[in-house]
């Protein structure tokens, strides 16, 4: 006998049923929509259109996530143009990214009333219209104003494009998936700066929107046809159920822990990136050459981690976060010692980003574990958290300035400690949450 036929043979609640507590109906109605999307959603991907998809959204992921780096490649020229210090710019950096954390809390619940695709679409084009209408800005509160929109349009891609990955893929293909879409979003904050920085240098830093608009506008054929659309979502959860799961999730203390732990991975993630351009380091300070090859002295790690994924599997998800948290702290400690060598420095950030890109698809895991009943929603507190500390990540660099690039590392370690022990419930309770 299927499944689908032992769950249609299930009895209809009863008036028992009907009275028991939210957590109680809430199950119930998730039970009804598994029947009907079982019944309705078209079957698994094969593995060439699961291919193609984890390329699609893992390409989108630099790219839209990537607009909130782009700025921190440029900040003397977009100073020079808008008549401002490079210091002030980096509000550019932050008004995005706050307002990026805030659209998550929006874009997840939409995705589970509406379905990602439709929402990821809806997304690409506002976001297409924001990117071009930044590339005008004329002074610095216009820049950050328009960034302010900016960052709410992009806000639709990340949660969806996890709730489509928990929807659509098959489970054991979620894994490998998850690691090489949140990898590009990492890889993001290195190629986008690169991008950035050689096209600003070419052709000024407004061509860099304007052409980060025409790709995503070329990006919605693609997300057309490979994509597919939710089935059953007539029975879904209506929009109000969407949006009350967010305060449901925020009362289960491990997850909230793993919020917080998540944000300061994301602040020290931004601040040693920031670091590297506004305190740059002895021998790196004012070199465009050496900051380029610097950047990119991290890629080799956020390819290898994907591929490492069937590896890094046989640890528990909880597992895996813990340790990596820990590597990331003892990596930028090591990285702060004065008087380093660059080539020190780009193992350090090697590691650093290794470690980083081990922790982000293990939460992702936990999340769609822990918030099963509102996926699309837990995943948005994940990436509203994830943005938030991104936000904090320039302006926290930008305070310790006056402490040097070793003073601003060393900070960063501490923060990752505490991020480190913010990820412990996760560990201990994974047997009941898991």
């Amino acid at each position: 006998m299927s499944r689908l036929t032992i769950l249609r043979r299930s009895p209809s609640p009863t008036a028992a049923d009907r009275s028991a507590s939210p957590e109680a109906s809430d199950r119930l109605a998730v039970d009804r929509l598994a029947v009907d999307r079982l019944a309705t959603d078209p079957p698994a991907p094969t593995g060439s259109r699961t291919a193609s998809t984890v390329a699609l959204l893992t390409t989108l992921g630099v790219l839209v996530v990537g607009q909130m780096y782009t700025v921190l490649a440029m900040p003397a020229l977009m100073a020079g143009s808008l008549a401002t210090t490079p210091t002030q710019t980096t509000w550019t950096a932050t008004a995005f990214g706050f307002a990026y954390a805030a659209g998550f809390l929006i874009a997840g619940p939409l995705s589970d009333r509406y379905g990602p695709r439709t929402v990821i679409t809806g997304g690409l084009v506002g976001t297409t219209v924001t990117t071009l209408a930044v590339s005008a800005a004329p002074s610095l509160t216009w820049a950050v104003a328009l960034r302010i929109v900016q960052g709410l349009t992009a806000a639709t891609f990340a949660p969806s494009a996890f709730s489509y990955i928990a929807g659509h893929l098959a489970p054991h293909r979620r894994g490998i998936a998850l690691t090489c879409v949140t990898s590009g979003m990492l890889a993001s904050a290195v190629l986008m700066q690169i991008g950035a920085q050689i096209v600003a240098a070419g052709l000024g830093w407004r061509m860099v929107f304007v052409l980060s608009a025409a790709l995503m506008a070329l990006s919605l054929w693609p997300v057309l046809h490979i994509l597919r659309p939710t089935a059953a979502l007539d029975s879904g959860p209506s929009l109000l159920q969407a949006f009350v799961a967010v305060p449901r999730l925020l009362r289960k203390p491990r997850l909230v822990a793993l919020y917080l732990a998540t944000a300061t991975v994301m602040a020290s993630f931004v601040a040693v990136y920031t670091a590297v351009v506004v305190a740059g380091p002895p021998g790196v300070a004012g070199d465009n050459a050496a900051l380029l090859a610097l950047r990119a002295s991290a890629l080799p790690a956020l390819v290898a981690v994907p591929l490492l994924t069937s590896v890094l599997h046989r640890l528990a998800a909880p597992v895996r976060v813990v340790l990596a948290m820990f590597v990331a702290a003892g990596a930028v400690a090591a990285g702060s010692a004065p008087g380093g060598d660059v080539r020190v420095l780009a193992l350090v950030l090697l590691v650093f980003v290794a470690a980083v890109a081990m922790a982000a698809p293990a939460v992702v895991e936990i999340v769609h574990a822990m918030a099963s009943h509102a996926r699309g929603a837990g995943v948005a507190l994940y990436a509203c958290s994830m943005f938030l500390g991104a936000s904090l990540g320039p302006q926290l660099a930008g305070a310790l300035s006056g402490q040097g690039f070793g003073g601003i590392l060393r900070a960063v370690a501490v923060l990752l400690v505490v991020g480190t022990l913010l990820s412990l419930p996760a560990l201990t309770g994974r047997r009941r949450d898991l």
